[in-house]
């Protein structure tokens, strides 16, 4: 485990308090006007290292960015193919289910589909 600093903690804050599933790119601009010689480099070097440890997953390349999540409860993901978006799915079944034949360390779901704001909005129809 690496030893804590201010660039570290900092990007390990951003990633938590974010539930939009950020970028490198989202976290290095949320930080850079208060940390002001942070570089990119950084940002995703400690991503990398917040995956390692197990602080960290990355859930998804949505438009050609990786997208990570903080939050390691059990849950799946659905992303919507019209706007991007990736959001938090909590389901029912957990690491401690007996229907499973094992003791589960990990799983990711991801759902692929339009959200229902594209789907008001017509997005989804223009999308085609």
């Amino acid at each position: 485990m690496q030893r804590a600093s201010k660039k570290r903690d900092a990007i390990y804050a951003a990633l938590m308090e974010s539930k939009s599933h950020p970028t490198a790119e989202w976290i290095y601009r949320e930080l850079k006007p208060d940390i002001p010689e942070l570089s990119l480099g950084t940002v995703y070097a400690n991503l990398s290292l917040f995956r390692k440890e197990g602080k960290a997953v990355s859930v998804a390349v949505v438009e050609g960015k990786e997208r990570f999540d903080g939050d390691l409860t059990p849950h799946a993901h659905f992303i919507c193919r019209c706007c991007g978006r990736v959001a938090d799915v909590f389901a029912a079944a957990s690491p401690e289910d007996p229907a499973l034949p094992g003791i589960a360390e990990s799983c990711q779901t991801t759902w692929h589909g339009i959200c229902y704001d594209c789907c008001r909005c017509g997005a989804a129809s223009r999308d085609k």
